[in-house]
């Protein structure tokens, strides 16, 4: 991985080797088995940052305080509206938060563990002023990972979360999830229409291909459980976000970026849907007071199978 100006932290434990990279954004650059057979450098969990400060090349981002895009220059929230300018170039609307903007400091408070530590106050003129955690627990066959977010701001306002890890694919990779519907969305890619007759090749719940016509959505009625399969590596990489499966409501959310061309795919494990700030209820979006705290949750396992012969 070529060196540059964001030094990248390592923590090797349990056959895995995690890279962090907390001035750019308190992104990821690496998470890796560490050893396998013919392949000196490891097998790839998520897709390997390169080295590029563009904070879309790295591994993973941290999406807070809230998710994807919001529309109309901002929210309006008890009365007040909020702007928000758009923060990344060429994209018309503010996008996943200001944290992946920022960068974090580290801590290691244990043998298996990192984590990285924001402090941010009304940055480029958000309203939002928070204390953020992120939290990875390297264990057998897996990682732990936690979001949280507390609010310190005087006034409560509307947080969201979500985690961006971008994964390699090839021509056999699939995607299953249990979902019960989509937001679709017109020439814009902000939701238009909610329906829970799934485009074919849209539809998770029959083991996806991850590749193919462009898909950029929010998926309604996740389980908390989703299964990334590559048979070509013998690999597959489960996750699960206890505390939608312990609730058994199936009312969770995630998101599939299936960009048409190129080597890697998106799938996001979100609070809330696209635009959120700007539906009717704002699904997902928890109000936080001073003090208060909401947090994501997910646990990552992955299982090694015999390679698939090609």
């Amino acid at each position: 991985m070529p060196t540059t100006d964001h030094p990248i932290h390592w923590l090797h434990h349990a056959g895995q080797r995690l890279g962090l990279v907390p001035s750019l954004g308190g992104g990821v650059a690496a998470w890796q088995l560490a050893t396998r057979p013919g392949a000196p450098d490891g097998l790839d969990l998520w897709r390997p940052w390169n080295g590029s400060p563009d904070r879309y090349t790295l591994a993973s981002l941290p999406l807070i305080p809230w998710s994807n895009r919001i529309s109309a220059g901002g929210f309006e929230h008890d009365g007040q509206h909020h702007p928000i300018a758009p923060n990344r170039a060429g994209e018309p609307y503010p996008i996943h938060g200001d944290g992946w903007l920022q960068p974090w400091s580290l801590h290691q408070p244990a043998q298996d563990t990192l984590e990285m530590v924001l402090h941010s106050h009304e940055f480029n003129g958000n309203p939002y002023a928070y204390h953020a955690v992120q939290r990875f627990v390297l264990r057998e066959e897996g990682m732990n990972q936690t979001l949280t977010v507390t609010h310190s701001g005087p006034t409560p306002l509307p947080y969201g979360l979500g985690q961006h890890p971008w994964f390699l694919r090839s021509a056999s990779t699939r995607l299953s999830a249990q979902v019960q519907g989509v937001w679709l969305s017109g020439t814009a890619p902000l939701p238009t229409r909610h329906t829970t007759e799934l485009p074919p090749d849209w539809d998770p719940r029959q083991s996806l291909n991850v590749n193919g016509t462009l898909v950029d959505n929010a998926y309604t009625g996740w389980s908390g459980l989703a299964c990334i399969a590559w048979p070509d590596h013998g690999l597959e990489l489960t996750l699960q976000v206890p505390e939608l499966l312990e609730s058994s409501r199936n009312d969770g959310y995630c998101l599939l970026y299936r960009p048409p061309e190129g080597p890697t795919f998106c799938f996001e494990p979100v609070t809330h849907p696209i635009d959120a700030f700007h539906m009717p209820g704002r699904p997902g979006l928890r109000t936080l007071r001073t003090g208060e705290s909401l947090t994501l949750h997910m646990e990552w396992r992955f299982q090694q199978r015999h390679a698939a012969r090609l």
